[in-house]
């Protein structure tokens, strides 16, 4: 495992970003956090500084202004000295069934969770290959592994989409310094699960953010988080008759 001290969190001002940045802040990582709620991310940033004494920068931004994220990337990084870590988490769960009179907010899931990753993972790359070392975490999720109804298909094939591009991005720095990450998490508890209701299957924020981190530190090429039980879900999800897909979904 590679010690990582500088990490940059996008969407870090509440659910998993928030989760992790608490995370890394006790093992004593030095923190950049963004994201576009600025009040939040003060009080964290005040509060992870008085209780681990970790330095903790901020900046506004949103993801889908990307010449924004190249710009605040650079600035993190001449801030903190160098970028170790960038973990690509800033992510919305809108979507409403394909055909029903709500492209714009279709577009807008297909925007901000694979076009603005992209962005984040193009500034990130351009960082760590001028330092010929780093660690690209992209947090694409569970719904990844197939197309999905109702709902979900435009955050499923956006979710398929980042997953993809992170596959692609470590296929193209294999045998580099440059390390990259993608994780896919199941239903764990945050802004976006709200609509989730009851399951056995939700994992509390506390629980996540924990897995989300300990995958990670291990930095392994793919990771389902938490491990149990989406390792086990996942043959049955790609392999699940359509039928029993949309009572399940």
């Amino acid at each position: 495992m590679v010690y990582r001290k500088s990490i940059v969190i996008t969407g870090a001002s509440a659910g998993l970003g928030q989760g992790m940045a608490r995370r890394f802040a006790a093992e004593g990582r030095d923190l950049a956090l963004c994201a576009r709620r600025t009040d939040r991310l003060e009080e964290l940033a005040d509060e992870l500084k008085s209780r681990h004494g970790v330095r903790v920068v901020t900046r506004a931004l949103d993801v889908n202004d990307h010449e924004a994220v190249f710009t605040v990337f650079r600035e993190f990084r001449d801030e903190l000295g160098a970028l170790d870590r960038v973990i690509v988490n800033a992510g919305i769960g809108k979507g409403q069934p394909v055909g029903t009179g709500s492209f714009e907010v279709n577009r807008q899931t297909v925007q901000t969770n694979l076009v603005a990753a992209l962005a984040q993972c193009e500034a990130a790359v351009e960082i760590f290959r001028e330092q010929q070392a780093g660690h690209l975490v992209v947090v694409s999720s569970f719904s990844a592994l197939r197309g999905l109804p109702r709902n979900v298909t435009a955050y499923a094939a956006s979710k398929a989409g980042s997953a993809s591009l992170a596959d692609g991005i470590r296929a193209e720095l294999h045998g580099t310094p440059i390390a990259v990450t993608t994780l896919l998490p199941g239903y764990i508890e945050s802004e976006m699960t709200g609509g989730v209701g009851r399951t056995p299957l939700l994992s509390s924020n506390a629980r996540g953010a924990a897995a989300l981190v300990k995958a990670i530190e291990k930095e392994r090429p793919r990771a389902y988080v938490p491990t149990f039980p989406w390792v086990l879900l996942s043959p049955v999800m790609r392999f699940m008759p359509v039928g029993q897909l949309r009572r399940f979904v």
